[in-house]
């Protein structure tokens, strides 16, 4: 009797080299990748890299134009605008990686829940349904007014839009997992709830919700940079992109670059998030798998 050969572990798919095939076949991802990362070093070591105090005042030296000392000029208090943009990338970065965790985290369970529930479901998803009727970003404003400026406020306020999003992503795939008949199997033997979400639910869910963490990492960046531009967001003092920018507005046709600056590193960062998301989305898609193999 003839025995299969078995696969030659050099064509084994890990996240690995599928990693390093999709950055060899699409150059703009690989510059997605290094612009983020350099973004990330640069608030990850902005202490040490900042030529100045992002928060010492120095009257005497306000809206000075770009030199060796202040490389990107100084603001209307003296400050220096190099290292608030460095300091800066910290809080955006924070606010954005903190929200896609939170609100992955809080959606992947209520998601689980709604799903495997009839009754549940009824009750969650409108709840969930009268949070998404309310622009996202009228709620974070209510929420920071009501609680006051603060990270953690701010954290908040734009995680709570991003919930009902990925609770609903979650319970479309459990609607449909836990008709599959290893599901089914599972009940019948008598598996706990637990083993059969975490073993059977929970796997389903991991590809959809990278993807959608990515995109929820963008857009807590950009409410923030909203929130901080409107003046509802973390407090001035503090660095933040969007607060640079709001501080700039009273001077941009005297000196755009307090504007111009951080709204590139915005808008880049933002610009990197994306693409690596859209670059996920297709590497962990089943059908856009089968659509390039037809090719």
């Amino acid at each position: 009797m003839a025995v299969d050969a078995l696969p030659d572990p050099s064509l084994r798919i890990t996240p690995r080299r599928l990693g390093r095939n999709l950055l060899r076949s699409n150059p703009i991802i690989a510059i997605a990748v290094i612009c983020l990362m350099a973004i990330v070093l640069m608030a990850i070591f902005a202490p040490l890299i900042s030529p100045h105090d992002p928060q010492l005042l120095a009257p005497a030296q306000r809206l000075k134009p770009a030199s060796a000392e202040y490389p990107l000029g100084t603001d209307a208090y003296g400050r220096d605008v190099l290292s608030r943009i460095f300091y800066g990338g910290r809080i955006s970065l924070l606010i954005g990686l903190g929200s896609a965790v939170f609100s992955v985290a809080i959606g992947l369970l209520i998601g689980l829940v709604s799903g495997f529930f009839k009754w549940v479901d009824a009750v969650m998803m409108r709840v969930m349904d009268g949070l998404m009727a309310i622009p996202g970003i009228l709620l974070a404003i209510a929420v920071v007014s009501l609680s006051g400026a603060s990270l953690t406020t701010v954290l908040i306020a734009i995680t709570i839009p991003e919930v009902p999003r990925v609770a609903r992503l979650v319970r479309s795939v459990v609607l449909s997992a836990r008709e599959e008949p290893y599901v089914e199997a599972a009940i019948s033997v008598g598996s706990s709830l637990p083993k059969i979400m975490w073993r059977h639910l929970v796997p389903n869910t991991v590809a959809p919700l990278i993807v959608q963490g990515t995109y929820v990492c963008a857009s807590a960046i950009l409410t923030e940079a909203i929130l901080s531009f409107l003046g509802c967001g973390i407090s001035p003092e503090i660095p933040t992109w969007g607060n640079i920018m709001a501080e700039g507005r009273a001077f941009f046709q005297i000196k755009p670059s307090l504007i111009f600056w951080p709204g590139l590193m915005l808008s880049i960062a933002i610009l990197s998030v994306n693409l690596i998301g859209d670059a996920a989305r297709d590497a962990l898609d089943p059908r856009m798998k089968q659509r390039e193999a037809r090719k």
